[in-house]
Order: structure tokens, then sequence, then C-alpha cells
């Protein structure tokens, strides 16, 4: 499932209950680079959570910002993300 570039999918939460979802090659430290990163701004119940949103991916009742690379500070945690949830973000 990794990039040739070893870029991996990712779903990070931030200390300001930020979700994104993002191609990131390296994910230690207090930051972490994200490329093509979608921020969710809302999922719905059946999720059952972020984790679902890594599981699944999001569904028609989500509501998903645009992609953008960006730089995230203040991460919670990083989570892989399944191959199908994969497929459903970059829907």
């Amino acid at each position: 499932m990794a990039k040739p570039n070893s870029e991996r999918p990712v779903l990070v939460t931030t200390a300001y209950k930020g979700v994104f979802f993002g191609w990131a090659s390296k994910t230690d430290g207090p930051t972490i680079a994200l490329k093509r990163a979608r921020l969710c701004i809302y999922w719905s119940a059946d999720l059952m959570g972020f984790m679902g949103l890594a599981a699944k991916g999001p569904n028609s009742q989500c509501k998903i910002g645009p992609p953008a690379d960006i730089e995230l500070r203040d991460i919670t945690s990083v989570t892989e993300c399944t191959e199908a949830a994969v497929q459903r973000w970059e829907k």
C-alpha cells in the first residue's frame, strides 16, 4: 500500500481536535508533513469514531475538505489506514 517514495496512508489527530487523512513518509516527532491531506470536518456516528475513518474511510454523510499539502503540529495519534479506507478517502 505504500507509495514508491515510502509514503504511507495515515489518519492523524491533533490536540486541536483536527482529524486528517494523508500520505506521510515520517510520522515520529512533534510535527508531521502530510501530502494530499484531507480534513474530516464531520463524520457520521455509524463510523464509530475516528478509528472507523481509518478502517472504513468516510461515507456519503461525512464532510471532507479538499486536498492540500500541510504540516501538522501537536499530534495526538497516527493511525494506519486500510486499503478500503484509502480508496474512500481518495474517491
